[in-house]
C-alpha cells in the first residue's frame, strides 16, 4: 500500500559527523520499507512510522523540490559541512520496490551531482545498478561509496528473515560489478542474527566472500531488539522458524534496555570472533581513511579517527579515552588545529598520548597507530 504525502523537510542533520557512514546528512525519501526484514528497527515506535511497516510505504512526493532548496549554496549563509551526503535514512531503503515507480533516489542523485557533493548509499537492493550512469558521473567529479547490508550470505536464511530483498548472492554479484566500475564498496554485516547467522563459520564465509568481491571494508554489529513492535514482530518470525530459540532470546534481550541491545555476555564473544576473522583476512573494520580523508574537514577527520580507535580497541576488550576525547572535541566552538599541544591536554579525555595522535592526524591526515589496527 502506497501513501503519497508532502513533507516539510528532507535532510536529516547530525549534530556531529556520523563516523559509521562518514556523513553529516541523511534523508528518508520514503517511510516504511517493502523489504520487510523481520529484524528492522525501523519498526520501533521511537521512529514514529505509522501503519504496517513492511507493507505500507509513505512516499514524499515533494522530496526533490525540498532537496534542491536544502543543497543550493545560494540559499545558505554558510556552506554545508563537508561530508558524504547519505542517500538513505533509518526508516527505509531508498532502493526498495517503490523506487522503481517514483525514482526519488535517482532524481536525488541528479541533484547531488549538480551541486557537486559526494554520496554514500547503503542498501540491500540490486536496483542500485540502474543508476550506475549517474553514480559514475558523481564518482568522477567527487566520490561515491556504495555499501550493502547483510545478515549472512546464506540465501535460504535470507528468504526467511529478509523476504522482500534480493538474495545475498545477488547482492554480492552487484558488489563485484560496482567494483569493476571503479566504485568504493563496503559490506555492513549487520545485524547478525543470534544463534542463527552469528557462528564463526558463517562470519568467516561472509568476510572471505566479501574480500574476494573486492570490498574496501566490513562493518559489523549484532542485532538490537527494541521493546514494542520491533521485538514483537521479530519474535513472531523466530517462533515460526526457530521456536526452540525463544528461551535463549529471553535470556540475552532484557526488557529494560533502552536501545534493545543484547547482553554483553553474548555480544562481546561474537564481536571478538569478528575481530579475529577480519584481522586474519586483513579486512578493515571501519571505513578506511583513503576513502574519506579528502572529503571531510580536518576537525571531523580527527573526531572520526578517534572514534574508530575507540571502537577497534573495545573490540579487543581494551578500555581507552579516545571516544570520550572525540565527544569533547566535537563540542568545541573552535578549530582543533588552532589548539596547542599543552592546551589540548586540558580537554577532558585528552592526555599526552592522545594529544600526540591528534597532532599527527592534523599534520599527516592519519595515525600510524590507527592504521596498524584498522
Amino acid at each position: 500500500m502506497i501513501k503519497e504525502i508532502k513533507a516539510k523537510s528532507i535532510l536529516i542533520k547530525h549534530k556531529k559527523i556520523d563516523s559509521w557512514f562518514m556523513t553529516h546528512y541523511g534523508m528518508n525519501l520514503y517511510r516504511g520499507c517493502e523489504h520487510n526484514c523481520s529484524y528492522c528497527d525501523g519498526r520501533s515506535e521511537r521512529y514514529n512510522v505509522d501503519g504496517d511497516f513492511g507493507k505500507e510505504v509513505i512516499v514524499k512526493i515533494n522530496a526533490i523540490e525540498l532537496l534542491k532548496k536544502a543543497l543550493d549554496p545560494s540559499k545558505k549563509k554558510k556552506p554545508l559541512p563537508k561530508s558524504f551526503i547519505m542517500v538513505g535514512g533509518g526508516v527505509c531503503d531508498t532502493y526498495q520496490p517503490a523506487e522503481k515507480k517514483y525514482k526519488l533516489t535517482r532524481q536525488s542523485l541528479k541533484i547531488i551531482k549538480d551541486y557537486g557533493y559526494p554520496t554514500h548509499i547503503l542498501t540491500k537492493s540490486t536496483l542500485v545498478k540502474r543508476d550506475i550512469d549517474i553514480l559514475s558521473k558523481i564518482n568522477k567529479q567527487n566520490k561515491v561509496l556504495i555499501s550493502f547490508s547483510f545478515s549472512s550470505l546464506d540465501d535460504s536464511l535470507s528468504k526467511l528473515f529478509e523476504p522482500g530483498v534480493p538474495s545475498p548472492s545477488k547482492r554480492l554479484d552487484t558488489i563485484k560489478r560496482l567494483k569493476d566500475k571503479g566504485f568504493y564498496c563496503g559490506m555492513y554485516l549487520m545485524p547478525v542474527i543470534p544463534f542463527i547467522t552469528d557462528s564463526a563459520e558463517m562470519i568467516e564465509e561472509s568476510i572471505k566472500k566479501a574480500k574476494d568481491a573486492g570490498v574496501d571494508f566490513v562493518m559489523f554489529a549484532t542485532m538490537t531488539l527494541k521493546g514494542g513492535r520491533q521485538k514483537e514482530y521479530f519474535l513472531k518470525t523466530l517462533k515460526k522458524y526457530y521456536p526452540k530459540l525463544l528461551l535463549d532470546y529471553g535470556l540475552i534481550y532484557k526488557e529494560n534496555n533502552r536501545w534493545g541491545e543484547a547482553s554483553r555476555s553474548y555480544t562481546y564473544p561474537v564481536h571478538e570472533v569478528f575481530d579475529n576473522i577480519a584481522t586474519l583476512y586483513k579486512v578493515p573494520k571501519r571505513i578506511p581513511p583513503y576513502i574519506y580523508k579528502d572529503i571531510i574537514s580536518t576537525d571531523d577527520l580527527v573526531i572520526v579517527i578517534l572514534e574508530h580507535l575507540d571502537y577497534l580497541l573495545k573490540l579487543k576488550g581494551k578500555k581507552n579515552p579516545y571516544g570520550y576525547a572525540a565527544y569533547n572535541l566535537s563540542r568545541l566552538n573552535r578549530d582543533i588545529g588552532d589548539i596547542g599541544f599543552k592546551e589540548l591536554q586540558e580537554i577532558k579525555g585528552i592526555g599526552p598520548v592522545t594529544a600526540k595522535i591528534i597532532k599527527e592526524i592534523l599534520s599527516t591526515g592519519t595515525s600510524r597507530y590507527y592504521e596498524s589496527i584498522l
